[in-house]
Order: structure tokens, then sequence, then C-alpha cells
């Protein structure tokens, strides 16, 4: 880290620039909402930039890949912060999809015109760790004693290394059955007791297919077998998931992986299960048009699925489905964190650690969470009076929470991590439309991906050891 006194060597330094940069500082110190407080300075290089006037607040960039209604939502929060205090006005860019503003992101880091405050996908946790162009948030939390006990401990989880929390949790889900209650009425199904193992939806899945309807349809996504993975208990790559030691290995081939490619595709053998590729949009079609019983989609597609089938069926919802003699697990949290940009000044990185300190209120996440489906992060949430009414209204996201809450804490269910991970995720699916296609063996095209992916994180970690 640059000192301070660097900074000023480097400008222009003028007594007026001083003395504005003095009072921006105290001004930053002041109130309940102050950058920084009596905190301890973060770690993080100042980039140069000229310092606002006194008498202007400190802008805070924020980069996030939250579209449409979602973005509405973001942008709400962005302006409840700006308008509950003076110091700090966060200014939310939106920046495409996950991959392109971590392109983006990317290019930026030599010229330092990124942002302070980035909104990263889960999957992208280890890259940012390695690409040491953060400042760890388990520093802020320790500078300001900052508690996190009301926070869910299974989703801190995830993004914990080594003890140590890298950035804090945003946009939180976990993928779920939904199923046509009115299906299963007609088919002799009891609609309270969705199936809950492999077996049980196999079964359910041939009494719900007859002429016009078809008992299921997963969508090929990466994710998913991920989930299937931790569900089982079993783990994706070696050394602990990835957690222990860096992974070297991918496990996709293990017993975790054909169980589940054995039984998905003796489903569509048997024709009570479709194929409808890899887009959730279209399995998620296909669930409201009532032509499939069952799928699997996030918790963040609730409200959009229930809503859909409204006037036609009721949606049941039920746990993640895995084998009957699975060990113990449970669901690995998908989504997005927020990550603190180092290269930015120690000013605005206390600056957007004021905002994430405001994200992170029950209020704010009972807001979030009502308005786009995520899960709170913060376990006060369900206590304000906006989530209550949310649960009646939709009684469905209950069992996504219980699955939260049920699901075992250990290395399959804290969620593999690896540099090359969206690389991985889409061999996976490769793989997947090998086996439903026909063309090989669950065994043969799981291996098969599994040294690719494996050969992508060797060459990725002699990249990062350089």
């Amino acid at each position: 880290m640059k000192p301070f006194k660097h900074v000023l060597q480097n400008k222009k330094s003028s007594l007026t620039l001083l003395l504005a940069f003095v009072m921006l500082f105290l001004a930053a110190c002041g109130g309940t909402n102050a950058v920084g407080g009596n905190a301890a300075p973060a770690a993080g290089e100042t980039n140069g930039t000229e310092a606002p006037k006194a008498s202007e607040p400190l802008k805070v960039v924020w980069w996030h890949s939250m579209s449409g209604e979602l973005g509405k939502a973001v942008d709400k929060l962005v302006s409840d912060f700006n308008a509950s205090q003076k110091n700090v006005v966060v200014e939310a860019v939106f920046q495409g999809t996950y991959d392109e503003s971590l392109n983006k992101m990317k290019a930026s880091m030599d010229s330092k015109s990124g942002p302070a405050l980035i909104q990263v996908y889960e999957i992208g946790s280890r890259f940012m760790i390695d690409s040491k162009a953060i400042t760890p948030m388990q520093q802020f939390i320790d500078a300001e004693k900052f508690d996190v006990s009301t926070l869910e401990e299974n989703i801190l989880n995830y993004y914990t290394f080594d003890g140590k929390l890298y950035s804090m949790p945003f946009n939180t889900s976990n993928p779920i059955l939904y199923y046509n209650k009115d299906m299963f009425k007609a088919a002799g199904l009891d609609p309270e007791k969705p199936p809950t193992t492999y077996e049980e939806v196999a079964d359910a899945a041939k009494k719900l297919t007859k002429e016009g309807q078809t008992g299921a349809s997963f969508a090929i996504y990466g994710w998913f077998m991920e989930q299937f993975f931790a569900n089982q208990g079993a783990e994706l790559v070696n050394n602990g998931n990835g957690r222990t030691n860096p992974a070297t290995e991918s496990m996709l081939g293990s017993d975790a992986g054909v169980k589940t490619m054995t039984w998905w595709k003796q489903m569509i053998d048997d024709k009570t299960m479709l194929n409808l590729g890899r887009k959730t949009d279209d399995t998620k079609k296909a669930f409201a048009a009532g032509q499939i019983g069952m799928t699997l989609d996030s918790t963040a597609s609730l409200r959009g699925i229930v809503n859909a089938a409204a006037d036609k069926f009721e949606v049941g919802t039920a746990f993640l489905p895995k084998p009957k003699d699975a060990q113990d697990g449970g669901v690995v949290v998908g989504g997005a964190s927020l990550y603190i940009l180092k290269n930015k000044s120690e000013a605005e990185q206390k600056g957007a650690w004021e905002f994430i300190k405001f994200l992170t209120d029950s209020k704010q996440q009972a807001f979030w969470s009502v308005n786009t489906g995520y899960f709170p992060i913060t376990k006060k949430a369900y206590d304000e009076q906006l989530v209550k009414d949310n649960m009646t209204t939709y009684p469905q996201f209950e069992t996504a929470v219980d699955q939260l809450h049920q699901t075992k804490a250990n290395k399959a269910t804290q969620g593999a991590v690896m540099g090359v991970f969206p690389e991985a995720r889409q061999l996976t699916e490769g793989a997947i439309e090998e086996i439903l296609n026909g063309k090989k063996p669950p065994k043969e095209a799981l291996d098969g991906a599994a040294k690719e992916i494996s050969t992508k994180i060797q060459q990725y970690n002699k990249t990062v050891s350089k």
C-alpha cells in the first residue's frame, strides 16, 4: 500500500488541494454514517484521482449485473442509501452479464478506470482472490468489529476461505423442485408429499406422463450438477473441493455424477422426461404451459413461476432430490457477492464499505428479498413485516428457506472453487448433452469432461503460481 503522503507528492500539491483533502477526510469521519469512523484504515492503494471538493460527497462507482426488475430494485437501494447520508454518493452502473462485467473489470485493472465496488458471480470467487485486485471484506469487518453473527452462516460459508470473508454476499439463491399440484392430483399422487429422492422423482414422472404432457424436464445447466453433487455430500473437485488446497483435479466422473446422470438418462429413455436444452427459460415456459409436471429452477425464479401459473394451476415446491442412500449434504448457495477493489483510494474503499453495511441491514434485505426472490442474507430480515407478508403471499418460498437452513455445513455444501469454473461448467453441460443425446454412456462422458477440466485447472494453477 502506498503511504498517504506519497499520494500527495504525486500530485500537483497545493495548499488548497491539501486543505480540501483534509476537509474531506474530516467530513467523512463525522456522523453515524461516517466513512470509516474510528475504524483502522483499510488497505488499498490510492489511484491518483483528484480529491473532490469538501462540499461534494465522495463518489463510489458500483458495477453490477442486475437488469430488468432486479435492476430497478438495485436503483432503489442506491437511491435510499444516497438519501440516507451526505458523505458518499453511490453510482450504480449496469455492466451486462456476470461474464461481461468481469471481463470489463479485467480490462480496467491496469488503467484503474474500473469501479470501487463490483458484483461477481459465485463461480468467480477463486479468480477474484487469486487476482489480488481486492481488499478482503474481512479487513473492514475486523477493523470495525462488525458483527457478522446476524448474517446467514450457510451463505457466508461459501465466500469464506481459510477463515476469511473475501466478499459480502448480495444476491443469493438455491435450486428447488417445482411441481404442478393439480397434475399430481389428477395422476393420483399426493400433492402435499412431493418426491424427495431420485427414485421417487422417476416414479412420479411415470405417473404424470400421458398424452400431451410429460413428467418432467430439467434444463442442461451445470449449476444443477454442482448441486446434485453437494446434495449427496460429494465434492466436485479434489483437495476439499479446492478449499483446503487449490484444486488440481475434477471429480465429475465419480459415483455422484454417474448416479445422477444414469437416473436422468433413464427418464429420457422412458420418455417421462423431456430434454429441452440448456435454457431454463424453456423449461419455465413448458412448466407454466402445463406441458411438464416437474422442473428445477432457482428460488430467485419463484415469483415469476408462481405468477405465470396463477390462473392455471397451483405450484408446489420441494427440496432438490437426491438418491435415497445419499450421504449428508445439502445445497450450495448460488448468486453473487460484492468485492471492494484495492486500486481505489482508501476513502473510496471505505465509502464502498459504508454502502455494503447499509445493504446488510434487515430493512434493505427485506426489500431486496421481497422484490427479487433472493434470500435475505440477514436472519433479522425474516422479522420484518414485509417479509412476513411476502411469505403469506408466496408460501412456496418457505421451502427454499428450510432447505438453506437444513443444509449440513461441510466441504461439499460449502461449494467447489476453481479458477476455471465458467469453463468447467460449459464442459459439464457438454457432457450432459452427450449423455442425454445417447452419444456416450454417463461414465465415459463425465470422465472425458473431468479430464479436460483437470487440464484447465492445472494450467490455471501454473499461471497463478508464476
